[in-house]
């Protein structure tokens, strides 16, 4: 499928009210969950020889990310996908450091998402216990980004 109708068919889920949508064209097949991954995978054709060799099984939990140790406090998490940062500029200083007090409202951080900059404010009042994502780093949507106690 071509890669310009694909992030078309992902920039309509975004602007729509749809949760999930799945296209099948030709021997590809497109399935667009929101808050979680495109996938495409070509369909087996009906002629395919009995004897095809099985495909690897993944590993159970070995290729599992390793959980993050679990802090109390209140996590304030990724309201969109994109690219996380602390500053708003490389130069300028961090919004927030671990230790530091911060208020409902305040800025805690940048997330970059198509090229547009939005900050992120913080939901709770309390103290900055732990930043668990590094500068520059892309994140998900509802992952954990700070813990606020």
């Amino acid at each position: 499928m071509d890669l310009r109708k694909l992030k078309k068919l992902i920039d309509l889920v975004q602007e729509s009210g749809i949760a999930e949508l799945e296209i099948t064209e030709g021997e590809e097949k497109v399935k667009i969950v929101k808050g979680g991954e495109a996938t495409v995978t070509p369909i087996a054709p009906a002629t395919r020889p009995a004897a095809a060799a099985p495909t690897p099984a993944p590993a159970p939990a070995a290729s599992a990310p390793p959980e993050e140790p679990v802090t109390e406090g209140h996590v304030l998490k990724a309201p969109m996908v994109g690219t996380f940062y602390r500053s708003s500029s490389p130069e300028a200083k961090a919004f927030v450091e671990v230790g530091q007090s911060i208020k409902a409202g305040e800025t805690v951080c940048i997330i970059e998402a198509m090229k547009l900059m939005n900050e992120i404010e913080a939901d709770a009042t309390g103290v900055v216990k732990a930043i668990l994502v590094e500068n520059g780093q892309p994140v998900e949507f509802g992952q954990p980004l700070f813990i606020i106690a």
